[in-house]
């Protein structure tokens, strides 16, 4: 294979080992048979999945993105929203979650499977706040290149699910809470804006586990590239920063290393123009990328969400070489619109949805 290919393969195997079905299906040899089961987020379906092949058919709501509510029994109740602004499906979904909750009766166990993106995907909003407030606020959320937990802090000041606040309604025996963490520290009080997260108080008896992280794919994609027999140069969770500041950070180190693979992880911020192009935070970390390492040979650089979706795109990220820095490109970089120039360039990693979701990873490869 070339080494794009290559280089997708490494990031493929990290992308793999979190998948949501896997991961959770090797968590629940343990746990006692729930009486219901409630999955949000990214990997919800693929989460639920696994619980279900488990235990078998029981009651079970999933609450997911569009496009992600895949190959569910049909007697699973489905509820697909936007992603990531919220739209008035996200309102549905929240609200049918805190009803789900309620019902449940006294002595009851309840099997809660919680991943990224559900700070969007489901809402039950306090009295006095509007889909629109709720909107708006997530728009300028993500304008303002916030990390995840600034941004998910913001967000629980409006919700009645968020920051522990679903599980308050919880009057059952048992509750046990998987989790696949998009966020730095793998905090359950931060992923999906804490909605799976303990109330400050509970009578109930609770198990919580983070079944899936960042930390996970990138040991795997370091295990891959060892078995292609090439030299493990760099592993770090070191994507928390503007995506620009990033690109520079890592442009020195990419252009000067000798054969071998880097891993990175984390998840990048973007402070958007008033009228942002296309493209989100891993084509723009890309391309920047691409600016950093314009004319070094032999090096590729794979890009990519691990929930296979980048910002409102259809792909993942991208994959830059020496060779993808050209005429357009530091205007699409202005102007928010990589995704433009990357699709153009034949550059854009598109995997569809991964059934997972652990931030973002970064392979370079250079041979």
């Amino acid at each position: 294979m070339d080494q794009r290919q290559q280089a997708i393969r490494i990031w493929q195997a990290g992308v793999d080992v979190v998948d949501g079905k896997r991961a959770t299906k090797a968590a629940l040899d343990k746990v006692p048979t729930p009486d219901r089961i409630l999955a949000v987020g990214k990997a919800a379906a693929a989460m639920a999945s696994a619980a279900l092949d488990h235990f078998g058919p029981r009651p079970t709501l999933v609450v997911t993105k569009d496009g992600h509510g895949r190959d569910l029994p049909e007697h699973v109740q489905l509820i697909e929203a936007s992603h990531p602004v919220p739209d008035t499906r996200s309102l549905d979904g929240g609200r049918a979650l805190r009803e789900e909750i309620e019902a449940m009766a006294p002595g009851s166990h309840v099997l809660l499977l919680v991943s990224g993106g559900a700070s969007s995907l489901a809402e039950d909003l306090l009295p006095g706040n509007s889909l629109a407030d709720l909107a708006q606020l997530n728009t300028r959320l993500l304008a303002e290149g916030l990390d995840i937990t600034a941004m998910n802090a913001e967000r629980r000041k409006l919700s009645r699910i968020k920051g522990g606040g679903l599980l308050s309604h919880f009057d059952g025996a048992k509750a046990t809470i998987l989790a696949i963490s998009d966020v730095p520290g793998d905090d359950l009080n931060v992923i999906g804006s804490g909605i799976g997260a303990l109330p400050v108080t509970y009578k109930f008896d609770a198990s919580t586990k983070i079944v899936a992280s960042n930390a996970h794919a990138r040991l795997a994609a370091a295990e891959m590239a060892r078995r292609d027999g090439l030299q493990l140069l760099a592993d770090e969770e070191c994507l928390h920063d503007d995506f620009l500041q990033i690109a520079s950070n890592l442009g020195k180190r990419l252009r000067d290393m000798p054969p071998g693979v880097m891993v990175f992880g984390g998840e990048p911020t973007v402070v958007l123009p008033d009228k942002p192009g296309r493209g989100g935070r891993n084509q723009a970390l890309a391309l920047a990328l691409a600016r950093e390492i314009a004319g070094t040979p032999n090096l590729t650089v794979v890009v990519g969400g691990t929930d296979g979706t980048d910002g409102p795109t259809n792909a993942a990220g991208a994959v830059v070489d020496g060779k993808t820095w050209g005429k357009g490109a530091d205007t699409a970089l202005q102007q928010a619109d990589s995704g433009s120039f990357l699709d153009k360039a034949g550059a854009l990693l598109v995997t569809g949805p991964t059934g997972t979701n652990v931030m973002d990873l970064v392979v370079a490869i250079k041979q």
